[in-house]
């Protein structure tokens, strides 16, 4: 399987079971205020929970600076030690970029 990378400044984090998750959400923040995409990397369930928890703490960095993220999940085979794994990759990236426009009832206007 073959990707084709879009952006040129991705950082990839490879995450295991035994990662800090406040360690990891350290490094995707710096990464997303520096203007980088980050991509993170898990093999197996304990790896997957860590990498989740960090996101999740990566928010609380990152929304008192007004920086909103959001979390693409995907499946990734990749090779280990000569064995074919499946890996789930997290592209975690800056939030839109627009302005938020409310949504405003028409009714309640006049």
């Amino acid at each position: 399987m073959s990707t084709t990378e879009t952006k040129p400044s991705i950082g990839c984090l490879k995450v295991s079971s035994k990662s800090s998750p406040a360690s990891v959400a350290g490094a995707i923040a710096g990464m997303i205020k520096d203007g980088a995409s980050v991509e993170i990397q898990a093999v197996g369930a304990g790896a997957v929970n860590q990498a989740v928890k960090a996101v999740a703490i990566s928010r609380g960095f990152l929304s008192p600076v007004g920086i909103e993220i959001c979390c693409i999940p995907s499946f990734a085979d990749i090779v280990i030690d000569g064995e074919y794994r499946t890996a789930i990759r997290f592209a975690v990236e800056p939030r839109g970029g627009g302005a938020i426009v409310p949504i405003v009832d028409a009714a309640a206007v006049h």
